[in-house]
């Protein structure tokens, strides 16, 4: 390609390179050097991004930079392969998800698709006072017990269809429990990839 100084600038000034353009690599520092290195791979405006794990060792900033580049590529077209351990990003960046087990590939997917097939949500009932057990008018929502009794938890699975949780809120009521407080809590892409692989 035709070299574009104006590309190389707007990157360099993206990940906070521009100061340093002048300076030897030898006395960058590491996390400087690993920007280098990601600068280097979208200079000749790939179509292919493959990113190795760019973020392992990298300081907040450098991540927060690296990512909001990412999102301008994938925005534009670019498609983009990565691999990588910390699944909170994957979970944020993604489209498609694949999930690699002892160097198999256990699974590829559309990320919302496997998440709605292996995701679950919990609701969760902060109790007004604690109960030692279930009341046995209940014991058809399958729910359980923690923190002592302290709170009430319903799992099901978000895939399926369910009871109205308005069910759920009246039978509680005849049953002569109350609550305070009530949280949802949602599977995340972490919670299904170490259900995966160990399944």
């Amino acid at each position: 390609m035709a070299p574009n100084r104006k590309h190389i600038e707007i990157i360099l000034k993206k990940l906070s390179l521009w100061n340093k353009r002048k300076n030897s690599m030898l006395t960058l520092s590491g996390g400087m050097k690993r920007r280098v290195m990601i600068a280097k791979a979208l200079s000749h405006e790939p179509q292919v991004l493959f990113l190795d794990e760019p973020t392992a060792g990298v300081d907040v900033e450098l991540r927060r930079d690296m990512w909001e580049q990412v999102k301008e590529l994938k925005n534009l077209g670019v498609t983009i392969i990565l691999t990588t351990h910390y699944i909170e990003e994957a979970e944020e960046m993604a489209d498609r998800i694949g999930v690699i087990n002892k160097g198999e590939i256990i699974i590829t997917e559309n990320k919302n698709e496997l998440m709605q097939r292996f995701g679950k949500k919990e609701l969760i009932f902060d109790l007004e006072t604690s109960i030692k057990e279930i009341p046995v008018t209940l014991k058809e929502w399958e729910l359980s017990l923690k923190e002592d009794g302290a709170k009430l938890c319903y799992l099901y699975d978000a895939s399926k269809e369910e009871k109205g949780i308005s069910d759920l809120h009246a039978d509680l009521s005849a049953s002569g429990i109350t609550y305070k407080d009530i949280h949802i809590y949602q599977s995340k892409l972490e919670d299904i990839f170490i259900q995966l692989v160990k399944s």
